[in-house]
């Protein structure tokens, strides 16, 4: 099970996250976003052995290939409508995960149909709350996600904290859990213990043990 903290600012949460064992961190390349951060911020925050994941709200082709060479990303996240099978020929399907959000859909058929259309073209999938955005602090139902078939690894979002996050392991298993706002004391500041305790939480259910760096 593959732990990623997303909305990373600060190179002690960063380094928290290291630490704990997770084994990826995102960084928000929004402007909105109170969580966002530029490439050169993101490129000067050290995360070594973790994976370096870019979050991506409707930027052209273009802008998010400078901002992946510049902060030094491995993965490519897209919350917008950019065109996912053009981005795959580029930078490759294995690079690129592809945000799913389940209430945009009328019911789970269409979902699934979303899903089988949108793997050719992503390495894996990330499946948030709401109809856009992220960081909400909004829940999924993630019994009714465990019944997909799911084409392509897929990370679960949506309100996940150290309360619950081994409920919704549970109840639909994903590949990973991505994790924001349930770990912060504010917008872009994580808190270490709630980190702590979402990594426990999750190496508990799956019967992993917890890295002793705390």
């Amino acid at each position: 099970m593959h732990i990623k903290f997303c909305g990373m600012r600060r190179q002690e949460d960063v380094e928290a996250a290291a630490g704990l064992g997770a084994d990826m961190v995102g960084f928000v390349f929004h402007a909105a976003s109170p969580r966002g951060c530029t490439p050169e911020q993101a490129a000067a925050l050290s995360a070594p052995g973790l994976a370096r994941v870019g979050v991506f709200v409707e930027q052209k082709e273009e802008e998010i290939d400078r901002i992946m060479a510049t902060a030094r990303l491995d993965v490519v996240q897209l919350h917008g409508r950019q065109e996912t099978a053009a981005c795959a020929r580029r930078l490759g399907a294995e690079r690129l995960w592809r945000v799913i959000w389940p209430q945009r859909y009328e019911d789970m058929a269409s979902l699934q149909e979303a899903l089988e259309r949108e793997a050719p073209y992503c390495g894996a999938f990330l499946v948030d709350a709401g109809k856009g955005g992220g960081g909400s602090g909004r829940v999924l139902d993630w019994r009714a996600l465990g019944r997909l078939r799911w084409p392509r690894p897929w990370w679960l979002a949506g309100g996940l904290g150290p309360d619950n996050v081994a409920e919704a392991l549970r109840q639909c298993r994903p590949s990973g859990m991505d994790v924001n706002s349930g770990v912060e004391d504010a917008p872009g500041v994580k808190n270490r213990e709630k980190m702590a305790a979402v990594v426990r939480a999750v190496r508990q259910a799956t019967a992993e043990p917890l890295r002793e760096e705390e």
